[in-house]
């Protein structure tokens, strides 16, 4: 795992587990890499350049962190299947929004064209679930088909959503927990299932504190996202700012702005620019919103914290883990 494509958070959770994590993640990698090959010259191309561009890795090493360090090879199997579902989501949503970057390389559909990006979506998808069927338990597998459905219905609820800049900020927690609580939840939780299926420290209250620590983590991630499509810079985010306005995807710091810059209900978000979408982000920082958004993903990630506190991990792996809630809001801050 090359370190320098990767915020220096996630750097110092790798330093801080050097003698396991490094090899564990660079394992995952391989496989991702042997994965997107063998799938005819075009599909194989397409996903790997996919693979290749990188990315935080953060629901891998919640996979692999969660597991511990004793952990078989069931779960870097695990860790990649997570991943591959995450890059599958990444392709199909770049067709729903055509978008022309994605990390600052080209993105699928705009290399290779609409049905060549689905069916590498597809591949992506569908991989995923064979390499849990080599050896992961029913549960596992159970898993991640409801992190995947409820991925489904938050990107279907986000397209509902779409240009409408009058939605409440429960109902964009409501579609954050969907498209990226859940498959953080599932990444700390699947690790923690043995092959038969039986869970493999502590019990109920155990797993349900790692669901906690997930999803919260999982929320904060997405509210920094946000902060991060408004602020920028486009050079280390790989995406220009105000991307998802022009997407017409109305995220929290904007919910949060109308409410002290009554104006901004009024902008009218099919017409943006690219030119216009960057006075609006203008608008939107100016109103002090993004401080409120910062404030609340730190207090998700203090409830993440907590919930460790009852889980049956241990306290080197809570440790870790506590870095990586840490590490999804001091990116680029």
């Amino acid at each position: 795992m090359n370190r320098t494509a990767v915020p220096p958070p996630v750097t110092l959770v790798l330093e801080a587990a050097e003698a396991w994590l490094p090899a564990r993640m660079e394992a995952v990698e391989e496989r991702l890499r042997l994965l997107a090959e063998g799938h005819g010259e075009g599909l194989a191309a397409d996903a790997g350049a996919t693979l290749a561009a990188g990315g935080k890795r953060l629901r891998p090493m919640l996979v692999l962190l969660s597991a511990g360090p004793g952990a078989g090879e069931a779960a870097i199997r695990a860790a990649t299947a997570v991943e591959l579902v995450h890059m599958a989501t990444l392709v199909h949503d770049d067709v729903l929004d055509a978008a022309p970057l994605r990390r600052g390389h080209p993105t699928v559909v705009a290399r290779s064209g609409r049905h060549r990006a689905l069916a590498v979506g597809d591949l992506l998808f569908s991989r995923a679930f064979a390499e849990l069927g080599r050896d992961g338990s029913g549960r596992q597998v159970e898993l991640l088909s409801e992190a995947s459905v409820a991925l489904a219905l938050g990107e279907m609820a986000q397209r509902r959503d779409a240009f409408d800049s009058s939605i409440s900020a429960e109902r964009y927690l409501e579609r954050c927990e969907l498209k990226t609580g859940r498959l953080f939840e599932c990444a700390c939780l699947i690790g923690r299932v043995d092959r038969n299926g039986g869970r493999r420290a502590g019990g109920t209250d155990h797993l349900a504190a790692l669901r906690v620590f997930g999803r919260e983590t999982g929320l904060a991630f997405q509210l920094l996202d946000d902060v991060l499509d408004v602020t920028g810079p486009p050079e280390r985010t790989g995406k220009a700012r105000g991307t998802d306005l022009l997407d017409g995807t109305v995220t929290l710091p904007l919910i949060l702005a109308r409410e002290r810059d009554a104006s901004l209900s009024e902008v009218e978000l099919h017409g943006l620019d690219a030119e216009g979408a960057e006075a609006v982000c203008d608008r939107v920082a100016a109103t002090g919103a993004l401080d409120d958004v910062r404030g609340g993903a730190r207090r998700r990630v203090a409830l993440a914290k907590r919930a460790l506190q009852r889980s049956a991990l241990r306290p080197e792996q809570r440790r870790l883990l506590e870095l990586v809630a840490d590490g999804v809001v001091e990116r680029y801050s």
